[in-house]
């Protein structure tokens, strides 16, 4: 049996091996009552009862898609949050609930061994979750599993705080949900077969190109001038299964993850010059812009006391290089 078959048929028993894990996990990774932050009923709830969330306010200006909203003069202290706030409402809870990856390497991913969703945005919603209870106990993190397209619907219903799940900000995107300052700058590449002659999205006219369903990937494929078929798929996973099994030419989304895909598939290789910058926020509902301002000013400090480049030094240096300057935060009133 060539390499190639032998690595598609390991990917293919991971992935079920991670749907198991995920359907059986009910704690720090996923919930299976479709109960809601709060007692609403989520869309994965009863079927029939639709969640009804707050009138979301207008969407702000999208002359700068990154600029977020001024943190307060200072964040309130941990365990401590202002009554009437969303933080508060957190706070009562208990526990931070996040829509997150569970199967892109190096931001969010399932940890076969211990069952734990990890990674770069797992570790900057930890610090989220730290500013406002003051503590890392794992009880104060749930983490929900979605896909790509799961993510402005789950913000949406109310059925997640937060979403850090490689999210990149857009002027259509910020219409339907707030997002944080820049945490993370990625640029859309290619990723091909170490034997394709291809160098970039220019040289793959007429070749199939996966990407997720949702993402802005997936709609730059389409408006390629090279003219690529777009192949949309659920999750990374099923791009990676899809490329192993020549089903797919060539895989095309933020160079961020293709480097976590690359780590999987010796045989890849990433091409090309960025060509669209792929700024990655954290998303929050339209009607808590006093959580937008804590998130905000919790990753001023994370850029300004070396806990950003600390948590880029342990997930992504060895695959991205040394870390670069924290993105810099705009802000707007």
């Amino acid at each position: 049996m060539k390499p190639r078959a032998i690595t598609a048929i390991v990917a293919a028993c991971l992935l079920v091996l991670l749907g198991a894990l995920l359907g059986a996990c009910t704690t720090s990774t996923r919930t299976s009552s479709g109960t809601a932050p709060g007692g609403a009923v989520g869309a994965e709830g009863v079927a029939g009862v639709a969640a009804q969330a707050t009138p979301a306010p207008a969407a702000a200006t999208c002359a700068n898609p990154v600029a977020s909203l001024r943190p307060p003069p200072a964040l309130p202290a941990p365990g401590q949050m202002p009554a009437g706030t969303y933080m508060r409402t957190i706070q009562d809870r208990g526990r931070l609930v996040a829509g997150v990856s569970s199967d892109t390497l190096l931001f969010g991913f399932l940890n076969p061994l211990d069952g734990q969703i990890e990674g770069f945005d797992i570790d900057v919603l930890h610090q989220i979750a730290q500013a406002i209870f003051g503590d890392t106990n794992p009880s104060r993190f749930e983490f929900r599993a979605i896909t790509t397209a799961e993510r402005i619907p789950r913000l949406q219903d109310g059925s997640v705080d937060i979403v850090g799940r490689t999210f990149t900000i857009t002027c259509d995107r910020r219409t339907q949900v707030d997002f944080s300052t820049v945490y993370f700058a990625a640029n859309q590449r290619v990723l091909v077969r170490k034997d394709s002659p291809a160098k970039g999205i220019q040289d793959l006219g007429g070749k199939k190109v996966c990407a997720t369903t949702g993402s802005t990937s997936i709609q730059n494929i389409a408006q390629a001038a090279s003219k690529p078929i777009p192949v949309a798929v659920a999750d990374f996973t099923d791009c990676l299964v899809a490329f192993q099994n020549g089903e797919v030419d060539a895989i095309s989304t933020d160079d961020a993850i293709l480097a976590g895909l690359k780590a999987q598939d010796p045989y890849a290789l990433i091409v090309g010059n960025g060509f669209s910058p792929q700024p990655y926020g954290l998303g929050i509902g339209l009607n808590h812009p006093e959580f937008t301002r804590f998130v905000n000013g919790v990753l001023d400090r994370m850029r300004a006391d070396g806990t950003w480049t600390a948590l880029y030094n342990r997930w992504l240096a060895p695959s991205l290089g040394p870390a670069p300057a924290p993105p810099p935060a705009a802000h707007r009133d």
